[in-house]
């Protein structure tokens, strides 16, 4: 696979997470606590895909890694959130289990990606 096609599945994959992530926010209750979790959960791990689709654009090769470090971040904050959720006991583990997978599997990715950039 070259690296327009690698990209092309990594955007789908970083929509498809920001999907999960709304359905996962979807789930949190109507309290004014979780409404706080819930904004900010939505836009970090929104934020990951959008990021990505900015990077595949992107003008420079500054620019883009710039982007990248952008995704790592708001993956970052992502599961931030989820590991809040489930210690304030807001959510079981399991709803949260493989949205937190996924995202641990696209910071390796971005962390991956911008290591081989520094090169």
């Amino acid at each position: 696979m070259n690296n327009k096609e690698f990209g092309k599945k990594l955007e789908k994959r970083t929509r498809q997470f920001a999907v999960s992530v709304i359905r996962l926010s979807i789930q949190l209750p109507e309290t004014p606590e979780a409404r706080v979790i819930k904004n900010q959960l939505t836009k970090a791990g929104t934020s990951v895909g959008a990021n990505y689709r900015e990077a595949n654009r992107s003008r420079s090769r500054a620019d883009f890694r710039n982007k990248m470090k952008i995704c790592e971040g708001e993956c970052s904050e992502t599961q931030y959130w989820q590991k809040v959720i489930v210690e304030a006991e807001i959510l079981p583990w399991e709803p949260v289990k493989n949205v937190y997978d996924e995202c641990s599997e696209l910071l390796a990715i971005f962390t991956s990606a911008l290591d081989s950039l520094s090169q």
